[in-house]
């Protein structure tokens, strides 16, 4: 799946700056990108992205120093300058594309107020769907960012295609610095999303007997609202020796899972029985039921799901059609809808990983939790406008003038 990422906000355009770093790691064209922020020196901190594909707005009003977590401000720069973004989206081409990814942190201001409005020019000028990547913020990081968070996720369903949606307080680890805790964030997010948008390509093992192209991901994905994606993996069942080399030696071109996750490198192991199977089989649906009813990048309701998409990708060997199949026949047993998409990706790795999609989902407690809270802090708002913060010199002293 050819991919145009677009990072809008700090959060946004680390995410992008990930995506491209991993493309660019993997020898891989699938994926471009700009990013965008109102920041001067949040786009000095992007690593993997040329200057001319970074893009500053707002100088005019800002002044190249942010939004000030003013998310209303952030929509108003982005309109304003709507037609500067969509000429370097234009400038770094669109013509092969399948599909706009907007990457944003909706709990701040410029990704949380810009990301809708370049959602809704997106799909007016192109007919290519435009999803969104958005981060919500965990409770504990302050009011005020839950209601930006919930603002902008609520105009957001309404202007992109689908969003899929990445909650911060499900993946926070105690005793974690800001720093190491965000940049792991981030990979998870790459992690999973690597795999999904990169299945369908040629490796040297071809391609998978069960294609998942990008039409797929585009079907699961269109009937809107928000999304999540589950994710586990495992290592490989050891076989028999070949000539005296393991079936997972090492491969000096790498491939897909080693730059994601990392390839498995083994010396040599004593003669071991070939699985079965029966074996490839259970570890298949093990891996999916373990990828959807574990840590997804949206806790939620599984069985509120309208749509989901299965992918399997690991070394051909252990890639079992019936394992495949019979894990799509569980998750449409488990969802509301009965369209389930799914297939493998063949990949030169030691690991075997599975990737559930889940697709316009129902009920998510987080999403009801967000906005109760965000409901809290306007009205916390409207009673801060109406009290007096001028009472304690009102008398006694009479003003220098009127």
């Amino acid at each position: 799946m050819r991919v145009f990422f677009i990072g809008f906000g700090q959060a946004g355009g680390k995410l992008v700056d990930m995506f491209l770093a991993q493309d660019r790691k993997l020898g891989s064209t699938s994926f471009r990108g700009i990013v965008i922020n109102t920041a001067r020196t949040d786009l000095m901190g992007i690593k993997n992205i040329p200057m001319e594909d970074r893009l500053l707005i707002g100088q005019t009003m800002v002044k190249g120093h942010g939004v000030g977590t003013d998310n209303v401000t952030g929509a108003k720069v982005a309109a304003d300058e709507i037609d500067t973004i969509i000429s370097a989206i234009d400038r770094r081409g669109t013509h092969d594309i399948d599909a706009f990814v907007v990457c944003a942190g909706l709990g701040g201001g410029t990704g949380s107020g810009g990301s809708p409005v370049l959602c809704r020019h997106l799909k007016r000028i192109y007919r290519e769907p435009v999803y969104a990547v958005g981060v919500i913020p965990a409770p504990e990081e302050g009011r005020l960012y839950s209601l930006n968070a919930a603002r902008s996720l609520s105009t957001l369903v309404n202007e992109a295609d689908n969003v899929i949606v990445f909650d911060n307080s499900a993946w926070k680890n105690d005793g974690e610095s800001v720093k190491s805790a965000y940049e792991r964030l981030n990979e998870e997010i790459v992690r999973r999303f690597g795999v999904l948008f990169r299945a369908g390509e040629v490796s040297k093992y071809g391609v998978g007997e069960m294609v998942v192209d990008s039409s797929e991901i585009i079907n699961t994905l269109r009937g809107g609202g928000i999304s999540s994606v589950g994710y586990a993996i495992s290592e490989a069942i050891p076989m028999a020796k070949n000539g005296g080399k393991s079936s997972s030696k090492k491969d000096n071109n790498g491939g897909l899972l080693s730059g994601i996750l990392g390839k498995k490198e083994k010396k040599a192991e004593p003669h071991v029985d070939i699985a079965s199977g029966e074996d490839k089989s259970a570890k298949i649906i093990g891996l999916v039921r373990r990828a959807m009813l574990g840590r997804l990048t949206l806790p939620c309701d599984y069985s509120t799901a309208e749509r989901a998409l299965v992918l399997v990708a690991g070394p051909p060997s252990e890639l079992d059609r019936k394992g495949v199949e019979k894990s799509k026949s569980w998750v449409e047993e488990n969802i509301a809808g009965v369209e389930v998409r799914g297939g493998d990706y063949p990949v030169d790795s030691g690991y075997v990983a599975a990737v559930v999609l889940l697709a316009t989902i129902g009920d998510a407690p987080r999403i009801r939790e967000l906005m109760e809270l965000a409901k809290e802090a306007k009205e916390e708002v409207v009673r801060s406008r109406e009290r007096s913060h001028t009472a304690m010199f009102e008398d006694g002293v009479d003003p220098l003038f009127e």
